[in-house]
């Protein structure tokens, strides 16, 4: 499974906690929207996250 940023923000937008954690990310680690998505992907999507079923789905459309 492969990281698109396309994806990443659809499912963001249709997570409402998986936006929480973003604007988390970007705060308290002061990363840039791109970087903390990418950090998002990688630790609730990519590896059997909790998100990867709908992540997949997302990247069948």
């Amino acid at each position: 499974m492969r990281y698109f940023k396309s994806n990443m923000e659809k499912l963001v937008n249709q997570e409402p906690e998986l936006k929480k954690r973003l604007k988390v990310l970007m705060k308290e680690m002061e990363l840039e929207k791109s970087f903390a998505l990418k950090a998002l992907y990688h630790s609730e999507v990519a590896d059997s996250g909790p998100f990867m079923t709908q992540y997949q789905e997302l990247d069948k459309q």
